[in-house]
């Protein structure tokens, strides 16, 4: 089983992690985890590559991206299932929904505020062409 994570460092993206952690020991064979936080592209302002660079900017997306998976994949290094983390830049929902597309995953975690549905959650929940286990 191929399953896409989709964290953003808050605190309902690590328990979509924790109830992971406790569904993995339950499948037959591990599953193959892939880690995933989406950044919102910046705006690119007119003038902007004179005063920043295009290494500048990728290296904030891989600064922001590090910080948001950091706490996800400590608990998933603590309980030892094997993952594979990655950045992605765009806007989350799409992001999300095209990765589980082109990543043939089986199925599509993540997490969600207790009182209401976001719109990434909701965008992947429309969108995906695979299971969308949302925790709250």
């Amino acid at each position: 089983m191929r399953i896409l994570l989709a964290v953003d460092g808050s605190a309902h993206s690590l328990e979509a992690v924790r109830c992971l952690i406790d569904q993995a020991a339950r499948y037959r064979e591990p599953p193959a985890i892939e880690v995933l936080t989406v950044h919102r592209p910046v705006p690119m302002l007119p003038g902007m590559g004179k005063v920043v660079s295009a290494a500048d900017v990728e290296r904030y997306y891989s600064e922001e991206g590090a910080q948001a998976l950091a706490e996800a994949t400590k608990l998933l290094d603590r309980a030892r299932v094997p993952y594979r983390s990655q950045v992605l830049v765009g806007e989350p929902g799409e992001v999300i929904v095209k990765r589980a597309k082109e990543g043939r995953f089986d199925l599509v975690c993540l997490g969600t505020p207790a009182k209401w549905i976001g719109s990434t959650t909701y965008e992947v929940m429309s969108h995906a062409e695979v299971p969308v286990l949302v925790v709250k």
